[in-house]
């Protein structure tokens, strides 16, 4: 029988052996060690229970990375309550949907965003806890104080039962801009991510928890720099293995990546595992130690891992010259479907861009489900078999066309389209759909479309993602104006910025005569995006 995983069971068991003195998270010159992390957690959860959260409730984090987050988390799988992230960029229709759609009945957020709670939270009467967190800026009014939770209390562990499905939700974007909470069960979030074992160092799974706390009793606890949002799924994820490990969670203070910021905090707490999201984090830094050579050691990192953006070689390159002993990992993932492919660079190990390792629960298949043979030629969709979410919260019709059961196997196919070579190795050909990435966060042209078509000067517009060196894919509109306009393209964007959030804002936006649709008024985006690039002298 396979053993029955809670990451609040893990958490308790974790607390009892690590040494209170340890850091357990890090924030600029703020340091929490394990002792006071596992009192707040305790504290927190308990706290949550008697104001009358009870298990299975959803908890919503609005902050940016900070050390609350992580004991908000852990609090939360204490208390047998369900994670669900918000993306501190939206703005307040996109809040209000997100914290109505999770049905979330706990809020726990900065108050630096005090203003949007104050706004929203009458549209939100399912929210009954409303939990601050003191920031310098000025809080609200009638809501919880985080730190007056956290104290009260002796900082013992909950005594109660908890199950392997317990939920973990990660919000993510639809097909219509608006998010989709992709549903994790505890158990099998735990089981694709490892199960306490490695598989690229030969480390099996652990067998049960006593099998786990032995091996971190042997080992050395890992210190873990997520660079992404916690918001995002690649945060999270690095910060919950620094916290079930045993281990030390680094976050830079910076409202922006910062690479000098992140460098500089790798030499100071002797970082061993860096999470970024590709270029847009990589090439910073590797610009910032070609620039000052020297001055920053990053010799104690073993492990930069990314994930949802173009990793280029040449990068990967100019790191590895600065730490041969760094193993690069691009991870082929995302919030439904973990460990569809990976590649690895060493020193003695290069690889190229966008080639992946297919995973080894893992089938390429067609739009009509039909699979696709190695070095076909033919392109199909990857999907992975396995440990996978048990669905989308409140979308049965999603749910069933992302997990189809197919010859009586479940799988997820998240949409990105691939390659199968003749060695079984996956070429990345992109979304099925038109989403963009930028810089780890999804964008859905239609959202920004319409955006910009609410403005009088606009009679059609068409949004693409071009390459860029920062970004991955930079934002870019292709409008067809109205008789009498002129293209205004800093007012169009600031007037978009009033109907999206600032990460959606196109960076450039170009006017075109034709949009070139077809009859019936579907777009073209391959000639959209063909066009724009010759535009702005963009070559791949």
């Amino acid at each position: 029988m396979t053993f029955e995983w809670n990451y609040g069971d893990i958490l308790d068991a974790v607390d009892k052996i690590t040494p209170a003195d340890r850091p357990a998270l890090i924030h600029g010159d703020r340091v929490v060690d394990w002792g006071t992390f596992t009192t707040h957690s305790n504290n927190l959860a308990k706290g949550l229970l008697d104001n009358g959260a009870e298990p299975g409730d959803k908890i919503a984090f609005y902050m940016r990375n900070r050390p609350e987050y992580a004991e908000g988390i852990a609090a939360g799988f204490k208390a047998r309550l369900t994670h669900t992230n918000v993306n501190y960029r939206y703005i307040d229709h996109e809040l209000v949907y997100l914290l109505d759609n999770s049905d979330a009945t706990v809020v726990i957020y900065s108050a630096e965003f005090s203003p949007q709670v104050a706004t929203i939270r009458l549209q939100l009467p399912n929210v009954r806890q409303w939990i601050e967190v003191a920031d310098g800026y000025p809080g609200g009014d009638d809501v919880v104080d985080y730190d007056t939770l956290v104290s009260r209390g002796d900082g013992t562990p909950l005594d109660i039962s908890r199950s392997p499905d317990d939920m973990l939700f990660l919000y993510t974007g639809g097909t219509t801009g608006m998010p989709k909470g992709v549903m994790w069960r505890q158990q099998d979030l735990w089981c694709v991510m490892g199960a306490g074992g490695n598989p690229r160092i030969n480390l099996e799974p652990s067998p049960d928890l006593d099998t786990y706390i032995e091996r971190l009793q042997a080992g050395d606890p890992p210190v873990n720099l997520p660079l992404p949002p916690l918001m995002h799924g690649t945060g999270l994820l690095s910060t919950i293995t620094a916290m079930t490990h045993g281990g030390t969670a680094v976050m830079l203070i910076g409202r922006g990546f910062d690479a000098t910021e992140a460098l500089a905090a790798i030499d100071r707490h002797r970082v061993t595992a860096a999470t970024i999201v590709g270029d847009a984090f990589a090439r910073p830094m590797a610009d910032a130690l070609d620039e000052h050579p020297g001055k920053y050691d990053i010799s104690s990192l073993r492990l930069i891992s990314s994930s949802g953006v173009m990793w280029t070689r040449e990068v990967k390159s100019r790191l590895l010259s600065h730490n041969p002993e760094l193993m690069l990992i691009d991870g082929f993932s995302s919030s439904e479907a973990i460990g569809l492919g990976s590649s690895v660079m060493t020193k003695d190990k290069e690889i190229e861009v966008a080639k992946f390792t297919l995973g080894e629960k893992c089938k390429v298949f067609t739009e009509d489900l039909r699979e696709v043979e190695a070095g076909s030629g033919e392109s199909g969709m990857v999907a992975v078999t396995g440990f996978l979410p048990v669905g989308y919260y409140q979308d049965e019709e999603k749910t069933a066309r992302t997990f189809p059961v197919i010859d009586g196997v479940r799988y997820s196919i998240p949409g990105d389209w691939v390659r199968v070579e003749h060695d079984g190795t996956l070429t990345l050909l992109g979304r099925g759909s038109n989403c963009i990435n930028t810089a780890g966060e999804k964008v859905y042209p239609e959202e920004v479309e319409e955006a910009l078509k609410q403005h009088e000067s606009v009679a059609d517009a068409l949004v693409i993602g071009v390459p860029d060196e920062r970004w991955g894919q930079a934002i870019t509109a292709v409008v067809k104006l109205n008789t009498g306009y002129q293209l205004d393209e800093i007012g169009l964007r600031e007037f978009a910025r009033g109907h999206l959030a600032g990460y959606k804002l196109p960076k450039r936006i170009l006017a075109k005569d034709d949009l070139e649709r077809a009859v019936n008024g579907k777009a073209d985006y391959g000639k959209i995006r063909d066009y724009a690039e010759r535009e702005l002298e963009i070559t791949r």
